[in-house]
């Protein structure tokens, strides 16, 4: 499993993320974010949801 992130993170790898759920199964209707290096993690659309790497 890839590493899960919490909402308002920073200084993660630049790339595009997923939201997923607290244990990294799919949202439906989840956001995407895509971050450059030294940018924060935004907030998820649920209290408890996390982001993953593409």
């Amino acid at each position: 499993m890839s590493n899960l992130y919490k909402p308002g993170e920073d200084n993660k790898p630049a790339g595009k993320y997923e939201e997923v759920g607290p244990r990294g199964g799919k949202v439906p209707n989840g956001n995407n974010a895509t971050i450059d290096k030294g940018d924060r993690l935004p907030p998820t659309s649920e209290k408890g949801h996390k982001w993953k790497k593409k």
